[in-house]
């Protein structure tokens, strides 16, 4: 069979015919590179790293399927009839058409995102996992200052402030948080939702400036994709526990504490907490003659976040927060962590002091079960309240102090919350150096781990909270009150382990000896007894040693049988483990370099 004639160079294979520069995109799509990016953003497009890059190390790949999924993308057309509309109120600005440039201009088509979120997230696991970025994007965003030249509206950041609210307001109402950690860069907290891990970072309640090396129209990209997003999982996590969505905000509260959470008024500070603010099953007519009472009195209903609520409100308060779609028949059944939260700061009143961060006191105080308020109007209870626990305060000089609460520093609630225990105060108190603010994300628990040591005191206190603090192994909990069985049961328990590791090095010796002999013998070297007694010496003067090179024969023998790939991943930890170690012996040398300096300055 006569095979066809084919020039050389006109077919690709290989990692040619898979991948494309970015140039080779652009000019298939037939779009700038803005909207490029745009796109891959939206998209969820990346760029790809083949084995072989063909037209160079500095070049951008993309894949053929990428491309062409970017291809029949009907976001592509809504942006193309957006640049034209664009032509179009420039032209009727030229003529000094301004009626035809203002309606133009209001019918702009935009493009639908809610279409995109389907499509990457097609089930609501999969946009909680994604939601690291996203809360810590739309956080941002809240934090920043509006400005026109950086593209910045006034209405992004408000509503990028509504939704960070809205989020916060539902992890304080159901007790989802878990962790928290405050850094230089920010504040770090971590929540599970769901049974998804959620971990976002906040930025400190201070002025932040926008520099110009930052891509502000990169970040507005991911944002307009975050934005719904967030929305929707709010919208979904809301009728979860039967609320609606979206909340209507108390506009009287939300100006006296502008960017803050505001927290609703209440009658006295122990009213009964409210399950069931309104009930669905109510008549229609029943909530028209409400709304009209409420009318006539003067008081606009208002339906607050849930973070304001402290789960405090009464269900004809002027504040309440949000009403309940449908009659609540159970609640459903709260895990172990969520319930230790829930009780965490149980029957305790906090008063913020006006210089302590209080957006951050609102969202992790309310939800480890406590109840906070603040100096200024609109504040539940005031700071002559008498049945305030603690007063949070940041500054070393106070014109008045109440015996009957404690003064603390903000970071004891952080360090409290870590550790799933009320900390004592003494380290915590006005004018004193705090501890050093240990990161939950660490975990100390791992081999070779350096441990703090407050991490220690910390551990010991969850310990002695739990009662499971036992000084020696064998004494139960009611042997605790008789110091006599204590100190025999433990010499006795002692010796006994002290018996069976001495036995255990005989035993490994004898071993040991047997083996030399066995060798010897194999080897036809005449064995003498007195050779067998220095040997014998020689062994029992170095039983570590011998009990080293046991572990390094039965190491050999564990790798003989490993395959390779196991024997290098074998190895891999080992190196791992070793530079665990050594990075442990750097810091407890550095630390003890540090405390010899300090005993020498005092």
């Amino acid at each position: 069979m006569v095979k066809h004639y084919r020039p050389p160079g006109k077919k690709k294979e290989g990692n040619a015919a898979k991948f494309v520069i970015r140039s080779q995109a652009l000019k298939q799509l037939q779009i700038s590179l803005p909207l490029f990016r745009k796109l891959c953003i939206l998209k969820g497009v990346t760029p790809r790293e083949p084995k072989k890059k063909f037209k160079g190390t500095h070049q951008t790949y993309y894949h053929v399927k990428d491309v062409s999924f970017l291809h029949h993308e009907p976001l592509v057309e809504i942006h193309r009839a957006i640049r034209v509309h664009e032509r179009k109120i420039k032209k009727a600005e030229a003529k000094k058409n301004l009626e035809r440039a203002n309606r133009l201009r209001e019918k702009t088509p935009k493009p639908k995102i809610a279409r995109i979120i389907r499509q990457r997230y097609p089930r609501f696991v999969d946009a909680l996992g994604e939601l690291d970025d996203c809360l810590t994007v739309v956080h941002l965003f809240a934090a920043l200052p509006a400005s026109e030249s950086k593209k910045i509206d006034v209405e992004c950041v408000h509503k990028c402030r509504r939704l960070a609210h809205e989020w916060q307001a539902f992890v304080s109402r159901t007790h989802k948080l878990r962790k928290t950690f405050v850094s230089v860069k920010g504040i770090y907290y971590q929540a599970e939702v769901e049974g998804q891990t959620i971990t976002w970072l906040t930025p400190h309640s201070l002025q932040q400036v926008v520099s110009d090396d930052v891509d502000i129209t990169t970040m507005l990209n991911f944002l307009q994709l975050y934005e719904p997003l967030l929305s929707f999982v709010n919208f979904r996590l809301y009728h979860s526990i039967n609320l609606k969505y979206p909340p209507i905000l108390d506009p009287q509260l939300e100006a006296l504490a502008a960017d803050l959470y505001a927290l609703s008024r209440y009658a006295s500070a122990n009213t009964r907490p409210s399950v069931l603010i309104s009930e669905a099953s109510q008549a229609e007519s029943e909530q028209v003659e409400t709304k009209q009472k409420e009318a006539e009195t003067g008081d606009k209903t208002s339906e607050l976040r849930l973070a304001q609520l402290q789960h405090q409100l009464p269900s004809n308060e002027a504040g309440a927060l949000m009403h309940l779609v449908e009659e609540v028949t159970g609640e459903d059944e709260e895990d172990q962590d969520t319930k230790e939260c829930k009780k965490l700061f149980k029957n305790m009143k906090f008063f913020v002091s006006r210089e302590v961060p209080r957006e951050s006191m609102f969202f992790v105080i309310p939800a480890f079960g406590g109840i906070v308020s603040w100096e200024g109007e609109g504040a539940p209870f005031g700071e002559s309240d008498q049945s305030i626990s603690h007063q949070i305060v940041d500054r070393e000089a106070q014109g008045h102090r109440f015996l009957s609460r404690e003064y603390v520093q903000p970071q004891w609630v952080y360090d409290c919350v870590n550790a799933r225990i009320i900390l004592p105060t003494e380290n915590y108190l006005v004018g004193r150096t705090p501890p050093p603010h240990l990161s939950p994300f660490i975990n100390y628990d791992e081999e070779g781990a350096y441990i703090p040591d407050y991490a220690k005191t910390i551990k010991h206190l969850q310990a002695a909270a739990r009662k499971e603090i036992l000084p020696l192994p064998g004494v139960g909990k009611e042997d605790l009150e008789d110091p006599q069985n204590l100190l025999v049961e433990g010499i006795i328990d002692r010796a006994e382990a002290n018996d069976a590791a001495q036995r255990k090095q005989k035993m490994m010796i004898l071993e040991q000896q047997y083996r030399d002999d066995l060798k010897k013998e194999l080897q036809g070297v005449t064995y003498t007894s007195a050779g067998s007694k220095e040997t014998s010496t020689g062994v029992v003067q170095t039983g570590e040693s011998t009990a080293s090179v046991q572990e390094n024969v039965d190491d050999d023998m564990s790798k003989v049988m490993m395959s390779r790939k196991k024997r290098k991943l074998a190895e891999a930890m080992k190196i791992s483990k070793k530079l665990k170690e050594a990075q442990t012996d750097r810091i407890k040398q550095r630390k003890k370099k540090i405390d010899e300096a300090q005993r020498q300055r005092s």
